[in-house]
């Protein structure tokens, strides 16, 4: 069922940095059926590599599995492992996108993150692996940034 299991069942302690992190998978046992997993992150923090200062954001991960689920304890340690590393918004979305979409190989893949507003400039970044698939429910995202930090 778990490949390589890490962290399920164990202590386990966030590393300082993302960088080269293995997440635990789980075999998706409904392969013959299309359906979207969709995991928030509510409380992401890193920090702005420039000043030191910690940055707030929400993560919003969509994704339509083929052979593996990202097992959702490796998934928090691997978020907690940003809380002191220095890094922009647009690389962290980025980062945690790419390497949960190239350890999890899903038929489709989408992050959203929302920042709060750095000198009253709200950080936006998107990004999806291919075209939504057709047939299947997926939320959308349509005004999701007014109801964040105030806007």
């Amino acid at each position: 069922m778990l490949n390589k299991n890490k962290v399920l069942g164990k202590n386990a302690i966030a590393p300082n940095d993302p960088i080269g992190f293995k997440f635990d998978l789980i075999k998706n046992s409904n392969k013959k059926l299309a359906y979207n997993i969709r995991l928030s992150v509510s409380e992401f923090t890193s920090i702005c590599p420039v000043t030191m200062q910690p940055d707030f954001g929400i993560l919003i991960i969509d994704y339509v599995p083929k052979n593996w689920l990202v097992e959702s304890k490796s998934f928090k340690i691997y978020i907690q492992s940003y809380r002191n590393y220095g890094i922009f918004h647009e690389e962290a979305v980025m980062k945690v996108g790419v390497d949960l979409f190239k350890s999890i190989k899903p038929v489709w893949f989408r992050i959203a993150g929302y920042f709060a507003p750095r000198g009253g400039i709200p950080i936006d970044v998107f990004w999806q692996s291919s075209k939504k698939p057709n047939n299947l429910e997926i939320p959308e995202l349509k005004n999701f940034e007014r109801k964040l930090f105030n806007r």
